[in-house]
């Protein structure tokens, strides 16, 4: 079997390098990694004769553009990426037949619901990045209307940490320069571990011999279980790196609680991204395990990775 993967230099895409070069199939499985030197995602064509040429029975967007508050000054770029790059993908997929895994955000939603947000809720994106992410997912749906061939799953997640730029490595280093710290905690949703996103997204998509798996196609919530605030993060982030012996000028107690309203930011964003999973779990239920030898009903905590991110980032002298 034949994977391609596009957006290899982000979080997203390193995860998948790691986790691929961690697994094993009693078939072999030939991946190959993109990032932007080798393909353009801004080239309709270059995207095109890349696929035509690499003939994938997976396709893996990994890619996107996650500038939120640029995206506000840059929209022809995040359309671009967001939106026109997957279609060009679902296009190949769909004329093809191979199996298409494409990912979304939280922020296709305003924040306004009650609750957990379910697939099949309405999208009311409030800025430029999720109304161009919203358009990806539009159309992505769109050319998989109109054909019999391929599977798609687009994989809604959010809070996203791993190798790279992202929240918890910020708060970490402000934490070291800075005796208090200002976080908000009017907005909830859930950090996603790239690494966990990209191990479930396989047991989606491939089985245990190394083939493609089928499942039916559409929009799946990936995060794992429970919920916080950007303030709930930033605490346990300190906090494991206290108790790893990271040397830090602050402390928990010295985070103050703040609401959005005195952290405005060019983009708008959702106050509630709690999204429900049950729909990718009932899926993933007669998948198999791979080499995780510790699997468990239901979805982990998003305590425990958050724990065990900040320890390597920690033993490693990231931070």
């Amino acid at each position: 079997m034949k994977v391609l993967v596009f957006g290899k230099d982000g979080q997203l895409g390193k995860a998948f390098q790691q986790v691929f070069s961690a697994l094993t199939f009693p078939h072999p499985i030939q991946v190959e990694f993109l990032g932007r030197s080798e393909c353009d995602l801004c080239n309709p064509e270059a995207i095109a004769t890349t696929l035509n040429a690499f003939q994938p029975n997976l396709i893996i967007n990994a890619s996107a553009y996650t500038a939120v508050d640029k995206a506000e000054t840059e929209m022809d770029l995040a359309y671009a990426i967001n939106a026109r790059a997957p279609e060009i993908m679902a296009a190949y997929a769909a004329e093809h037949g191979p199996t298409f895994l494409h990912y979304s955000t939280d922020y296709v939603f305003d924040g306004e619901k009650y609750g957990f947000y379910l697939e099949d809720d309405v999208r009311s994106p409030l800025g430029v990045y999720g109304k161009s992410k919203a358009a990806g997912e539009e159309g992505i749906a769109r050319i998989f209307a109109n054909s019999q061939f391929g599977q798609y799953a687009i994989l809604r997640t959010s809070w996203v940490y791993g190798d790279g730029g992202n929240f918890i490595r910020t708060i970490l280093r402000l934490a070291k320069e800075r005796e208090e710290l200002k976080v908000i905690a009017d907005q909830y949703g859930v950090p996603t571990s790239a690494q966990w996103l990209a191990r479930t997204s396989l047991k989606l998509a491939i089985n245990e011999d190394g083939g493609l798996r089928a499942f039916p196609s559409g929009i799946y919530h990936a995060v794992p279980a429970g919920e916080t605030t950007w303030h709930g993060l930033a605490a346990l982030a300190i906090s494991t790196a206290i108790e790893a012996g990271v040397a830090l000028k602050t402390e928990p107690k010295l985070i103050k609680p703040i609401p959005a309203t005195e952290y405005p930011l060019p983009a708008p964003r959702p106050t509630n991204s709690r999204m429900s999973t049950d729909k990718l779990q009932s899926a993933l239920g007669s998948s198999g395990s791979y080499n995780d030898t510790q699997q468990r009903p239901g979805f982990p905590q998003w305590e425990g990775m958050v724990q065990d991110y900040v320890h390597k980032l920690a033993s490693s002298g990231v931070i």
